[in-house]
């Protein structure tokens, strides 16, 4: 099993961790809504896990720009 990270607003890759072993609570899964558990991790057939966070340079934009919480994709 592994975990992918991936920006939610531009697609960048964040990083991954391969071949670990933890619970949800570890990861904070558990703080999450059932509705944004929905959103934001996808479980894939081999047993990884895609998350969608956000990246350092969307983040920056955001805070610079809250207009830009209406886009679904940012591109920088």
């Amino acid at each position: 099993m592994a975990l992918h990270y991936h920006c939610r607003h531009c697609g960048t890759k964040i990083g991954s961790l391969d071949q670990i072993s933890v619970h949800s609570e570890n990861l904070g899964f558990h703080k999450l809504t059932e509705e944004e558990r929905h959103d934001m991790i996808s479980y894939v057939n081999n047993g990884d896990i895609h998350i969608k966070s956000i990246c350092e340079d969307c983040q920056e934009s955001l805070e610079r720009n809250p207009g830009y919480h209406a886009n679904d994709y940012l591109i920088h």
